[in-house]
């Protein structure tokens, strides 16, 4: 069995994908930008290998460099868990450019190159797995936070299409879509007081349990949470107009 590659590994559901990983028996390459989380949490795990790797997954060159990297140190890549991202809240026209460049970069770009660079050795072996982080946001769109729902909405078409692609070859891919989950994002994306966060935020570990489940059953899609499925379904009979307009009341209400 070779490593399994988690992205975003520093913090919230990263670190709840190492664990869980861990204690499955598997070995890790952590991947994130912060070199002294990646090694306290190396620190805190079981006597695995645990490798690290500080990276700015955004950076053009960032999927090269973290397979040179792999290669290097002789890790064949058996899963990816594509768990790398970041959201910002506010109205498009006010956030900065460069940071929603950067969140198009990191949230779609990165994880569709790693993706493709880890694929064809899992096609050749016939064997592997990714799993790429989504999100309930992935269906509707999202005034105030319209970047960050288009990049979900990315990963889960993207992911659907490779689910299908590679069902036949062996081949593992799924898109897990958590809801508001107790972790940093909020207060990175400035959400830590909306009522999304306030009322309605989960568990991580279990949305860690959903994502491994789900790339275990190879189900192409795993909403998790029950409230959130029943969310995400009921999209499907709302107008859209309607929506936009309920996304939005969302967004822009603070606790």
């Amino acid at each position: 069995m070779g490593v399994a590659i988690v992205t975003g590994a520093s913090a919230g559901l990263g670190q709840g994908f190492a664990r869980a990983l861990v204690a499955e028996g598997r070995d890790l390459l952590l991947v994130a930008r912060r070199a002294d989380r990646l090694e306290a949490l190396k620190a805190a795990l079981p006597a695995v290998r645990v490798e690290t790797l500080a990276l700015d997954l955004a950076a053009p060159d960032a999927g090269e460099r973290l397979m040179a990297e792999a290669a290097r140190r002789g890790l064949v890549v058996d899963t990816l868990i594509n768990n790398a991202g970041f959201g910002a809240r506010g109205a498009f026209a006010e956030i900065d450019l460069d940071e929603q460049k950067r969140m198009v970069a990191l949230n779609c770009a990165a994880l569709m190159e790693l993706s493709h660079r880890v694929l064809p050795g899992m096609i050749e072996r016939r064997r592997g797995g990714i799993l790429n982080v989504a999100s309930t946001a992935a269906f509707q769109p999202g005034p105030w936070m319209a970047v960050y729902y288009a990049t979900k909405a990315f990963v889960l078409s993207f992911s659907e299409a490779l689910h299908e692609e590679v069902r036949g070859a062996g081949v593992r891919v799924a898109a897990l879509c958590p809801g508001p989950t107790r972790t940093e994002f909020a207060d990175v994306a400035g959400m830590s007081n909306s009522v999304l966060f306030e009322r309605f935020a989960t568990d991580p570990d279990a949305v860690v349990r959903d994502g491994l489940a789900a790339l275990r059953a190879n189900q192409a899609v795993r909403v998790s949470g029950a409230m959130n499925r029943a969310m995400a379904e009921a999209i499907r009979f709302t107008p859209r107009g309607m929506a936009r307009r309920i996304a939005a009341g969302l967004q822009k209400t603070r606790g």
